[in-house]
């Protein structure tokens, strides 16, 4: 399967987690590349209960898109964080600092940090997603990631330090979350 092992810093982990948590929960691709950007961009956690907040599941998505007018915003809880979100012609688009992320870019940048180990640490997390329903996923996505995110010395200051991201954990905790499952 070849390395399992990526050295990595926390942000490109973060952004592909949330993209990856974002899918499960049915938003499409380029919704949930946006989501994912923005989850990784916001420096704090935003919780507690806000006007308009939306609590991801397939069914809340769908129908949140459909009603939705062109323009008009939402915020939706992914990862313990209130992310804004627009509706375009194209679809939903997540915000950073009232600018539209662009999809394409997203996606271009988790190559670039990933390399040719993208799809196979996306596969990992993806099978770890799909371990649970969609909100399990919804409410421990952000605890799961606190357990297999890069790890970075002591030592080393700051996030953008990298670290040893372990797909083996990643998959290991799927294995777990399977096995619990009735």
């Amino acid at each position: 399967m070849g390395r399992r092992t990526i050295t990595i810093n926390h942000t490109p982990v973060l952004t592909l987690w949330a993209s990856v948590v974002a899918r499960r929960l049915g938003f499409g691709r380029d919704e949930a590349l946006t989501l994912g950007r923005a989850v990784a961009g916001l420096s704090t956690h935003s919780r507690g209960v806000s006007v308009g907040l939306l609590a991801p599941s397939p069914k809340a998505i769908k129908n949140r898109r459909r009603n939705l007018k062109a323009g008009k915003r939402l915020q939706v809880d992914l990862l313990q964080r209130a992310v804004p979100m627009v509706r375009t012609r194209k679809g939903l688009r997540a915000l950073n600092k009232d600018r539209l992320i662009a999809p394409d870019s997203v996606e271009q940048y988790l190559e670039i940090k990933f390399g040719d180990a993208l799809k196979m640490v996306r596969s990992s997390m993806k099978r770890l997603a799909r371990s649970m329903s969609a909100p399990e996923i919804a409410q421990q996505a952000d605890a799961l990631y606190e357990k297999f995110r890069p790890k970075v010395p002591a030592s080393v200051p700051g996030w953008v330090a990298e670290g040893k991201l372990d797909l083996a954990r990643i998959e290991r905790l799927g294995k777990t979350k399977s096995a619990r499952r009735p």
